[in-house]
Protein backbone atom coordinates (compact mmCIF):
# COMPACT_ATOMS: atom_id res chain seq x y z
CA UNK A 1 0.00 0.00 0.00
CA UNK A 2 3.04 2.26 0.37
CA UNK A 3 3.02 2.94 -3.39
CA UNK A 4 -0.72 3.69 -3.48
CA UNK A 5 -1.64 7.37 -3.71
CA UNK A 6 -4.32 8.38 -1.20
CA UNK A 7 -6.70 11.34 -1.19
CA UNK A 8 -8.53 12.44 1.95
CA UNK A 9 -11.92 14.14 1.70
CA UNK A 10 -14.08 15.46 4.54
CA UNK A 11 -17.76 16.25 4.72
CA UNK A 12 -17.24 19.66 6.31
CA UNK A 13 -18.67 18.80 9.72
CA UNK A 14 -16.52 19.71 12.75
CA UNK A 15 -15.65 16.03 13.41
CA UNK A 16 -14.76 15.46 9.76
CA UNK A 17 -12.64 18.63 9.60
CA UNK A 18 -10.67 17.57 12.66
CA UNK A 19 -10.11 14.08 11.23
CA UNK A 20 -9.11 15.47 7.83
CA UNK A 21 -6.49 17.70 9.42
CA UNK A 22 -5.09 14.87 11.55
CA UNK A 23 -4.84 12.34 8.72
CA UNK A 24 -3.49 14.83 6.17
CA UNK A 25 -0.71 15.69 8.61
CA UNK A 26 0.12 12.06 9.33
CA UNK A 27 -0.10 10.54 5.83
CA UNK A 28 0.97 11.64 2.36
CA UNK A 29 -2.02 12.87 0.38
CA UNK A 30 -2.75 13.76 -3.25
CA UNK A 31 -5.72 15.42 -5.03
CA UNK A 32 -8.71 13.08 -5.66
CA UNK A 33 -8.15 13.07 -9.42
CA UNK A 34 -4.63 11.65 -8.89
CA UNK A 35 -5.51 9.13 -6.17
CA UNK A 36 -5.61 5.34 -6.27
CA UNK A 37 -7.88 5.32 -3.19
CA UNK A 38 -10.10 8.03 -1.72
CA UNK A 39 -10.62 8.04 2.05
CA UNK A 40 -13.97 9.70 2.80
CA UNK A 41 -14.48 11.19 6.27
CA UNK A 42 -18.12 11.79 7.18
CA UNK A 43 -21.39 9.87 7.14
CA UNK A 44 -23.34 7.75 4.66
CA UNK A 45 -24.57 10.81 2.77
CA UNK A 46 -21.03 12.00 2.22
CA UNK A 47 -19.73 8.65 0.97
CA UNK A 48 -22.64 8.54 -1.50
CA UNK A 49 -21.55 11.96 -2.74
CA UNK A 50 -17.97 10.69 -3.12
CA UNK A 51 -19.17 7.58 -4.97
CA UNK A 52 -21.12 9.69 -7.45
CA UNK A 53 -18.02 11.78 -8.07
CA UNK A 54 -15.90 8.65 -8.61
CA UNK A 55 -18.20 6.94 -11.13
CA UNK A 56 -16.14 8.05 -14.11
CA UNK A 57 -12.72 7.83 -12.41
CA UNK A 58 -13.47 4.36 -10.93
CA UNK A 59 -11.47 5.20 -7.80
CA UNK A 60 -12.26 2.91 -4.82
CA UNK A 61 -13.69 4.67 -1.76
CA UNK A 62 -12.80 3.78 1.83
CA UNK A 63 -15.06 5.54 4.31
CA UNK A 64 -14.36 6.29 7.96
CA UNK A 65 -17.30 7.32 10.09
CA UNK A 66 -17.36 10.91 11.23
CA UNK A 67 -21.14 11.17 10.85
CA UNK A 68 -24.05 9.57 12.66
CA UNK A 69 -25.24 6.16 11.39
CA UNK A 70 -22.29 5.29 9.17
CA UNK A 71 -23.73 2.08 7.75
CA UNK A 72 -21.43 2.27 4.73
CA UNK A 73 -18.45 3.48 6.75
CA UNK A 74 -15.58 1.85 8.61
CA UNK A 75 -14.60 2.71 12.16
CA UNK A 76 -12.53 5.86 12.47
CA UNK A 77 -8.94 5.17 13.58
CA UNK A 78 -5.84 7.15 12.78
CA UNK A 79 -3.39 4.31 13.47
CA UNK A 80 -2.59 1.60 10.94
CA UNK A 81 -4.48 3.14 8.04
CA UNK A 82 -2.13 1.84 5.34
CA UNK A 83 -2.41 -1.72 6.69
CA UNK A 84 -6.20 -1.45 6.84
CA UNK A 85 -6.34 -0.26 3.24
CA UNK A 86 -4.06 -3.11 2.12
CA UNK A 87 -6.28 -5.80 3.68
CA UNK A 88 -9.66 -4.19 2.97
CA UNK A 89 -12.35 -6.13 1.10
CA UNK A 90 -13.85 -4.55 -2.00
CA UNK A 91 -17.58 -4.50 -2.77
CA UNK A 92 -18.82 -3.53 -6.22
CA UNK A 93 -21.97 -1.41 -6.40
CA UNK A 94 -23.96 -1.17 -9.64
CA UNK A 95 -26.05 2.00 -9.71
CA UNK A 96 -29.51 2.48 -11.17
CA UNK A 97 -30.20 4.74 -14.12
CA UNK A 98 -33.30 6.92 -13.88
CA UNK A 99 -34.70 8.19 -17.16
CA UNK A 100 -37.62 10.54 -16.75
CA UNK A 101 -40.13 11.99 -19.20
CA UNK A 102 -41.57 15.31 -18.07
CA UNK A 103 -45.04 16.72 -18.56
CA UNK A 104 -43.44 19.42 -20.73
CA UNK A 105 -41.77 16.82 -22.97
CA UNK A 106 -38.27 17.11 -21.49
CA UNK A 107 -36.18 14.00 -20.85
CA UNK A 108 -33.68 13.75 -18.01
CA UNK A 109 -31.29 11.12 -16.62
CA UNK A 110 -29.69 10.58 -13.24
CA UNK A 111 -27.86 7.80 -11.40
CA UNK A 112 -28.65 6.30 -7.99
CA UNK A 113 -26.54 4.06 -5.78
CA UNK A 114 -29.22 3.62 -3.12
CA UNK A 115 -32.63 4.03 -4.73
CA UNK A 116 -34.86 5.69 -7.29
CA UNK A 117 -38.11 6.93 -5.79
CA UNK A 118 -41.29 8.55 -7.07
CA UNK A 119 -43.00 10.87 -4.59
CA UNK A 120 -46.24 12.84 -4.67
CA UNK A 121 -45.79 16.62 -4.73
CA UNK A 122 -49.12 17.73 -3.27
CA UNK A 123 -51.75 16.70 -0.72
CA UNK A 124 -53.33 14.33 -3.25
CA UNK A 125 -52.11 10.74 -3.46
CA UNK A 126 -50.36 9.74 -6.65
CA UNK A 127 -51.68 7.16 -9.11
CA UNK A 128 -48.98 5.06 -10.73
CA UNK A 129 -49.02 2.28 -13.32
CA UNK A 130 -46.20 -0.28 -13.10
CA UNK A 131 -44.69 -2.23 -16.02
CA UNK A 132 -41.83 -4.74 -15.77
CA UNK A 133 -39.96 -5.60 -18.98
CA UNK A 134 -42.84 -4.15 -20.97
CA UNK A 135 -45.54 -6.17 -19.20
CA UNK A 136 -48.13 -4.39 -17.08
CA UNK A 137 -47.94 -5.75 -13.54
CA UNK A 138 -50.13 -3.19 -11.80
CA UNK A 139 -52.70 -1.09 -13.63
CA UNK A 140 -53.04 1.47 -10.85
CA UNK A 141 -51.48 1.98 -7.43
CA UNK A 142 -52.77 4.81 -5.25
CA UNK A 143 -49.95 5.80 -2.92
CA UNK A 144 -47.58 8.45 -1.62
CA UNK A 145 -45.00 6.98 -3.96
CA UNK A 146 -42.91 3.96 -4.89
CA UNK A 147 -39.20 3.16 -4.96
CA UNK A 148 -36.67 0.79 -6.47
CA UNK A 149 -33.72 0.00 -4.20
CA UNK A 150 -30.41 -1.68 -4.87
CA UNK A 151 -29.04 -4.15 -2.32
CA UNK A 152 -26.83 -1.34 -1.01
CA UNK A 153 -29.86 0.92 -0.59
CA UNK A 154 -32.21 -1.71 0.80
CA UNK A 155 -31.28 -0.76 4.38
CA UNK A 156 -31.92 2.96 3.77
CA UNK A 157 -35.22 4.54 2.63
CA UNK A 158 -36.44 1.15 1.44
CA UNK A 159 -36.24 -0.29 4.96
CA UNK A 160 -38.06 2.73 6.40
CA UNK A 161 -40.85 2.08 3.89
CA UNK A 162 -41.07 -1.53 5.18
CA UNK A 163 -39.27 -2.98 2.18
CA UNK A 164 -37.06 -6.09 2.42
CA UNK A 165 -33.37 -6.06 3.27
CA UNK A 166 -31.54 -7.46 0.24
CA UNK A 167 -28.13 -9.17 0.74
CA UNK A 168 -25.20 -7.86 -1.28
CA UNK A 169 -24.55 -10.10 -4.30
CA UNK A 170 -28.14 -11.37 -4.47
CA UNK A 171 -28.70 -9.85 -7.95
CA UNK A 172 -32.17 -8.57 -7.11
CA UNK A 173 -33.83 -5.18 -6.76
CA UNK A 174 -36.50 -4.27 -4.21
CA UNK A 175 -39.66 -2.64 -5.57
CA UNK A 176 -41.42 -1.09 -2.57
CA UNK A 177 -44.60 1.00 -2.29
CA UNK A 178 -44.62 4.08 -0.07
CA UNK A 179 -47.81 4.34 2.01
CA UNK A 180 -49.97 2.47 -0.50
CA UNK A 181 -53.73 3.11 -0.16
CA UNK A 182 -54.73 0.73 -2.97
CA UNK A 183 -53.90 -2.10 -3.16
CA UNK A 184 -53.67 -1.74 0.61
CA UNK A 185 -51.94 -5.02 1.43
CA UNK A 186 -49.40 -5.08 -1.40
CA UNK A 187 -45.92 -5.02 0.14
CA UNK A 188 -43.86 -4.84 -3.04
CA UNK A 189 -41.78 -7.29 -5.08
CA UNK A 190 -38.26 -8.58 -5.59
CA UNK A 191 -37.13 -8.26 -9.20
CA UNK A 192 -34.17 -9.58 -11.19
CA UNK A 193 -31.32 -7.06 -11.19
CA UNK A 194 -31.55 -6.67 -14.98
CA UNK A 195 -35.28 -5.89 -15.01
CA UNK A 196 -36.50 -2.85 -16.95
CA UNK A 197 -39.00 -1.01 -14.78
CA UNK A 198 -41.36 1.65 -16.04
CA UNK A 199 -43.65 3.83 -13.95
CA UNK A 200 -46.40 5.83 -15.62
CA UNK A 201 -47.99 8.63 -13.63
CA UNK A 202 -51.77 8.66 -14.06
CA UNK A 203 -53.59 12.00 -13.83
CA UNK A 204 -50.13 13.57 -13.76
CA UNK A 205 -51.26 17.18 -13.99
CA UNK A 206 -53.82 16.82 -11.20
CA UNK A 207 -51.57 14.60 -9.06
CA UNK A 208 -47.99 15.75 -9.79
CA UNK A 209 -45.09 13.44 -8.96
CA UNK A 210 -41.34 13.96 -8.53
CA UNK A 211 -38.64 11.41 -9.35
CA UNK A 212 -35.57 11.25 -7.10
CA UNK A 213 -32.28 9.43 -7.73
CA UNK A 214 -30.34 9.59 -4.45
CA UNK A 215 -30.00 13.38 -4.07
CA UNK A 216 -31.15 14.42 -7.55
CA UNK A 217 -34.81 15.45 -7.86
CA UNK A 218 -36.75 15.85 -11.11
CA UNK A 219 -40.20 17.37 -10.70
CA UNK A 220 -43.44 16.93 -12.65
CA UNK A 221 -42.71 13.63 -14.37
CA UNK A 222 -45.14 11.81 -16.64
CA UNK A 223 -43.17 8.55 -16.75
CA UNK A 224 -39.96 7.11 -15.34
CA UNK A 225 -37.82 4.20 -16.51
CA UNK A 226 -35.37 2.48 -14.15
CA UNK A 227 -32.64 0.01 -15.09
CA UNK A 228 -29.13 -0.93 -14.03
CA UNK A 229 -26.14 1.07 -15.27
CA UNK A 230 -23.20 -1.37 -14.96
CA UNK A 231 -20.86 0.93 -16.88
CA UNK A 232 -20.92 3.28 -13.86
CA UNK A 233 -20.18 0.62 -11.21
CA UNK A 234 -18.26 1.86 -8.17
CA UNK A 235 -16.19 0.15 -5.46
CA UNK A 236 -16.30 0.59 -1.68
CA UNK A 237 -13.62 -0.84 0.60
CA UNK A 238 -14.49 -2.38 3.98
CA UNK A 239 -12.41 -3.71 6.86
CA UNK A 240 -12.50 -7.52 6.88
CA UNK A 241 -13.81 -7.70 10.43
CA UNK A 242 -16.60 -5.26 9.62
CA UNK A 243 -17.71 -6.28 6.13
CA UNK A 244 -20.91 -5.06 4.55
CA UNK A 245 -22.44 -8.53 4.14
CA UNK A 246 -22.17 -9.12 7.89
CA UNK A 247 -23.73 -5.73 8.63
CA UNK A 248 -26.68 -6.43 6.37
CA UNK A 249 -27.17 -9.87 7.91
CA UNK A 250 -27.12 -8.40 11.43
CA UNK A 251 -29.58 -5.68 10.39
CA UNK A 252 -32.16 -8.36 9.58
CA UNK A 253 -32.13 -9.50 13.20
CA UNK A 254 -32.11 -6.04 14.74
CA UNK A 255 -35.01 -5.15 17.00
Amino acid sequence: MQDKKIAFLGSGSPRAKKALEALSTRYTTVPPEDADIVVALGGDGFILQCLHESMRRKTPIYGMNRGSVGFLMNEYKEDGLLERLSSAQSVRFVPLRLKSFGLDGTESEALAINEVSLLRETRQASKIRILIDGVERMAEMICDGVLVATPAGSTAYNLSAHGPIVPIGSDVLALTPISAFRPRRWRGALLPHNAKIRFEVLEAEKRPVSAVADGTEIRDVAAVEVSEAPEFAVTILFDKEHGLEERILKEQFAS
